[in-house]
């Protein structure tokens, strides 16, 4: 702290000095006008020499002067009011430099924080380190959550036939088709602690034989479960996935995820930047990477531009919303957003449209209606793991995730 006084106090002086230094050439110099008079006899001079070397015609050299005069005669009564308008005092001048100096030191005192302590890297990586090391346990957050009780809209007839499933899996621990049935069933309905729990049975019984996607599916259902998340186990069933495909996709989202939330988006962006690149534009990933990469990249104070997606407001949108009032802006938006909304509820859309349009939500406030909306893309994505995935992790991102 002092060295910051020290810097801050060299700083006032230094603008202090500045402005006196101004101030005492403003006080000795003569009435501006006194000068501009000199400088228009001059130009009366070389229009009387252009004219004898016959540059001009006579009719030009004749606008000429009665311009140059026309100037002269305003210029001629600019020192009786410049002198008058000029500060009496030196010191006088002086005490408004101090006086408006110390207003801002007292600004500072009062609306900034001179008693912040530095946040050098390294603590902020050991605050990281820190954050990682003490996540909840995908137990622990289950069984914080509760029993699963089946959403009131589904179909009883469902649910005697998913407890049937549960009831012959339990005799069959063993059934790889069964186990692999209930996995996908619990998730459709929801229970993703039931689901991930019927997959990693599916990972045991294929052995050597479980493919990337397999753990990759493990670790989603886990996030699920632990509300958006990325807990240990999940980490490692993405670690799993990665090790064996080195381009799954949807592992590589997740421990960029993971990252993020235990405070290092420079881990982040060099995960999520690549799968970017790579695409494709329809992997349930891009969507989600697009509406966050550019605060990841700002947060770890990397210099990136997210690239556009063509599908935003045009330059001609820009330039209106920036000529309007806030409150004009702020309708402009809510229109907008309330325009995707009507269309995507009532014909659906592709992931792209449905996280934009939660995670415009999220911005907008709108809880409820981003809750309305994540509910309707989940039944329309139902089955699809990719993009119920990159909903998931929009959820997250507008506060939503249930």
């Amino acid at each position: 702290m002092v060295g910051f006084w020290i810097s801050a106090g060299a700083m006032v002086v230094m603008v202090a000095v500045v402005l006196l230094q101004a101030l005492r050439q403003a006080k000795a110099s003569g009435p501006d006008g006194v000068e501009d008079l000199a400088i228009y006899r001059d130009q009366l001079a070389e229009v009387d020499r252009d004219l004898a070397r016959g540059v001009i015609p006579a009719d030009e050299a004749g606008r000429l002067r009665i311009e140059v005069q026309r100037r002269m005669l305003e210029a001629d009564r600019t020192p009786v009011q410049a002198v008058t308008n000029r500060p009496v005092s030196l010191a006088w001048g002086a005490s408004l430099i101090v006086l408006a100096l110390a207003g801002a030191g007292v600004l500072y005192l009062s609306l900034g924080a001179p008693g912040y302590p530095d946040l050098p890297i390294a603590g902020r990586l050991a605050d990281a380190e820190a954050e990682y090391m003490n996540r909840p346990q995908q137990d622990d957050l289950e069984a914080k959550a509760g029993p699963f009780t089946p959403p009131a809209d589904v179909n009883k007839t469902a649910l005697d036939l998913i407890d049937k499933l549960r009831t012959a899996v339990a005799g069959r621990p063993d059934d790889l088709q069964g186990q692999t049935l209930l996995a996908q069933n619990e998730a459709k309905l929801g229970n993703y602690a039931g689901a991930r729990k019927a997959q990693a049975q599916v990972i045991r019984l294929k052995g050597d034989t479980a493919t990337a996607q397999d753990y990759s599916a493990l670790g989603e259902l886990m996030v699920y479960a632990a509300h958006g998340l990325v807990t240990p186990e999940a980490e490692a069933a993405f670690a799993d996935a990665v090790r064996r495909d080195p381009a799954e996709g949807s592992a590589r989202f997740y421990l960029g995820l993971m990252a993020a939330q235990v405070g290092r988006p420079d881990r982040t962006f060099s995960l999520w930047k690549p799968l970017l690149d790579e695409g494709p534009e329809d992997a349930p990933w891009i969507a989600a990477i697009r509406a966050r990469i550019q605060d990841v990249a700002d947060a770890a104070g990397i210099a990136y531009t997210a690239p556009a997606t063509g599908k935003g407001p045009s330059a001609g949108d820009m330039a209106n919303a920036a000529q309007m009032s806030p409150e004009d802006r702020q309708k402009m938006i809510e229109g907008m957003v309330g325009g995707l909304e009507t269309r995507l509820m009532a014909e659906g859309g592709t992931i792209e449209d449905w996280t934009k349009l939660i995670n415009a939500l999220g911005v907008l406030k709108a809880s409820d209606r981003a809750k309305a909306a994540f509910a309707k893309a989940q039944k329309d994505f139902e089955g699809h793991p990719g993009e119920l995935s990159a909903l998931q992790a929009a959820a997250v991102q507008a506060g939503i995730a249930p």
